[in-house]
């Protein structure tokens, strides 16, 4: 399900104060953003193929739930709490993951262009529900409240990306990626300044890991077959 974001009486940023930014704050952040279990994983997985240099603390490797690595940064998980984030310098130039919860505590003296990765529902919240299965938790939280706050974390993530002049973004689809792949890294490429490799980019996503796929069965009911996933 798409939420559009509400408007809240603000203008969007000019091309001109966008451009004022980057000259000041220099060159910006990759950001790979998106809710848990959306597919950013892969997404930084294809940048990391098409030449450009990710940010990653190697802590949390490759498993079962993501075969291919996680590509986190720790320290991104305490970005709220944390009261010097002048560190993210070393971001410029570089992708590094940041949950859609948590754009909102990147620091704005620095520039972001933000690659969000949206995906279905019923697939982010099976695709979390199996993961926590096979770790023995399990979630307090009723999936009819977890949709209806992922929904919420979505609204305000977009407003914030389209109304915070430190942020440029794009939104790109889990399903289309693994559809047409060489289509999306072509978009991805494109926003990113036209420097990767897209051949390259497209070859590093693995549709054999799209395996929580929402399928429609009868009238308006979800059906998501019971397998592992890859994120």
């Amino acid at each position: 399900m798409r939420v559009k974001p509400a408007h809240f009486g603000r203008n969007m940023p000019s091309p001109f104060q966008r451009f004022y930014r980057r000259l000041r704050f220099g060159a910006p952040i990759v950001v790979v953003s998106g809710l848990p279990r959306s597919g950013t994983s892969m997404l930084m997985k294809m940048l990391e193929a098409g030449g450009l240099s990710v940010m990653t603390d190697g802590q949390r490797t490759a498993d079962e739930d993501n075969p291919r690595g996680y590509f986190e940064v720790e320290r991104i998980k305490g970005l709220a709490q944390e009261g010097d984030r002048a560190w993210l310098a070393g971001a410029r130039g570089k992708a590094i993951k940041v949950i859609s919860y948590l754009l909102r505590s990147l620091p704005r003296q620095f520039n972001y262009r933000v690659v969000f990765v949206s995906r279905d529902l019923d697939e982010v919240l099976a695709s979390q529900g199996k993961m926590m299965a096979r770790r023995g938790e399990t979630d307090e939280i009723p999936p009819e409240k977890m949709r209806e706050l992922f929904e919420k974390d979505l609204g305000r993530a977009r407003h914030l990306l389209a109304y915070e002049p430190q942020f440029e973004s794009l939104e790109v689809e889990h399903a289309a990626i693994l559809a047409r792949p060489l289509e999306q890294a072509g978009r991805i490429a494109g926003f990113l300044g036209g420097r990767l490799d897209v051949q390259a980019m497209a070859a590093a996503v693995d549709p054999a890991l799209y395996r929580n796929r929402a399928r429609v069965r009868g009238k308006g009911r979800a059906e998501t077959p019971a397998a592992a996933d890859a994120e």
